[in-house]
This record gives structure tokens, sequence and C-alpha cells, in this order.
């Protein structure tokens, strides 16, 4: 059989705890099929609407979103015996989760996706050291993303330091100045939502977004948060969170609209409140995405 650690050719999956294209720690072979062994990951589901033009040719074009991504997967078990082929079975089984569980494929840059179960896994006994399988999961969030997570911080603007008088020369300039601005930066080729996170303490905070063509989007909260308080804002859900279970989407405004990073390109996204406060901190969080 194949030593733990090797690595089979082909294409490369993960799907919770368990590694396609590699032979595990038990000594078990995972193949995902060559031809069909990853369906779905092309691309997602198209939702799109057309109304057909009376007296006329042709129809009138509704807005296309993306729809859910279903993905199977679908290949081969070989283990040493048959107890181990019946674990890896199982692993797999549960490794199908009804809850979000990620799936990479690593492709040249690795991406992922969140997914659930969506359908029942099918194994088959060949023999007594191997089995076929195939896996229908579902991702809700069509978007590919970038397997590592992009974050910056940044506090309030301000500046320090400076000169000071009376001047005695030479001169030695000691200003530090915080622009409050996190650029983001999004690779891929749709566009991404960032998670906001706001820690206190902080007046009436704000987070506005600057895109490259000078227009902006702000995310205004009418509340302040105290010492050891954190506001997290999920522009894709659209939920705001206050200490992780608290929602106070009501206090937040968005009048034009939640901000998003647009594909191959970036955004400045600057962090201000109703009064200064040192110890206040915006951290973004996101990822690049593909269609």
């Amino acid at each position: 059989m194949y030593a733990p650690g090797t690595a089979l050719g082909g294409m490369a999956v993960s799907l919770g705890d368990v590694t396609f294209g590699l032979v595990d720690a038990a000594g078990v072979a995972w193949r995902v099929s060559a031809e069909d062994g990853l369906q779905g990951w092309d691309s997602p589901e198209v939702r799109s609407q057309l109304a057909e033009r009376q007296g006329d040719h042709g129809s009138w074009a509704g807005p296309v979103y993306l729809g859910e991504r279903p993905i199977t997967l679908a290949g081969l078990i070989e283990a040493p015996d048959k107890a181990r082929l019946d674990e890896a079975m199982e692993q797999l089984r549960a490794a199908a989760a009804l809850t979000d569980t990620p799936l990479v494929v690593y492709e040249s840059i690795p991406k992922r996706a969140l997914v659930r179960r969506s359908g029942k896994v099918l194994t088959t006994y060949i023999t007594d050291r191997q089995a076929k399988f195939s896996v229908l999961v579902t991702a809700a969030d069509p978007r590919r993303y970038e397997v590592d997570e992009q974050s910056g911080d940044t506090r309030l603007p301000s500046t320090t330091g400076g000169l000071a008088f009376p001047v005695t020369f030479p001169v030695t300039f000691s200003g530090v100045t915080v622009a409050g601005e996190i650029r983001a930066d999004n690779a891929g080729t749709f566009e991404t939502r960032p998670v906001l996170v706001i820690d206190g303490p902080v007046n009436a905070p704000s987070v506005i977004a600057q895109y490259p063509n000078g227009s902006v989007r702000q995310l205004a909260y009418s509340q302040n948060l105290a010492t050891g308080d954190q506001l997290v804002i999920d522009t894709d859900a659209h939920t705001v969170l206050l200490n992780g279970d608290v929602s106070r989407r009501r206090f937040l405004t968005a009048p034009a609209g939640w901000p998003t990073i647009p594909a191959k390109s970036s955004v400045l996204i600057q962090f201000r409140a109703a009064a200064y406060n040192a110890n206040a901190l915006l951290t973004a969080r996101w990822r690049s995405a593909w269609m």
C-alpha cells in the first residue's frame, strides 16, 4: 500500500478534516476522480428574469444574481484493510456535516467555500479494501474565497509630537501621524465584503469606505461603546452584534449601501468618531473572492 503523506497526483481537495489526493496517517488513500470528481466548482447557479417585450422582438433583461453553489465530490477510497476502509467511510460521512464546513480546492491560489451537506453520502464497496464515494454539498454563498484571510487595523486619526518651541538647532521633527484608515485589496474577480470590528471606548463611531473613483459608502453607528465593548459589523450578512450576541442593527445606518471591495481593486476603510479616544480600534477582515 501507500506510505502516509504520499501525494497521489491529480486534484487535491479537502472537506473538513478529510484531504483528497493524499494518503492519510492511517495509510488510507483518498482519490478524486479525474474527469467528474469535482463538479460545481467551475460555476454556481444563476438567478435571472426576462420579461417578454409586447409587440416587439426579444425580452427585457432583469437583474442577474448568482445562486447557491452545489458541489459534488466523487472518487475512490483505498485502505490497507477492511477495518480501516470502514473507518474511512465513517470519517467521510462525518466530514459532510450539516453545519458550515470549509471545502478547499488547492489550485495555484488555494480557494475555499463554506458548505453543508445537501444530499446523501453515497459509498459503495468495490472490494474489502476499496470503495467508491459521491458526496453532495452546497455553498449558500457562491463566492470562492482565498484561503488566507487578510486583515488590518487602525486607531482614530491623530497627530502627536512635532516641532517643540523654543527651537534648538539642528531641528528634529518627531511628529507621529495615525491616518485612521486601512487599505483593503481584493485580488479576485468578484466583489468581496469585509467584516468590521470596532473596540471601545468610542463615541458614535463610523466607518467610511472610499473608492478609487472618489465615491464613498458610510456606516454610522449612533450609540457609544464603553471600554471592553466590541461591535462586529458583517457587511455580507448585514448584521451588527454587540459583544457577540446582542443585535444593534437598528442603530446602524448605511445611506449609500453596505460597503464592498470591488474585484481587482481596493478601498480605503476610514475610522471616524464623534470624539477622539486613543484606545478606540477598528479592525477589518476580508478575503479576495472569485466567481
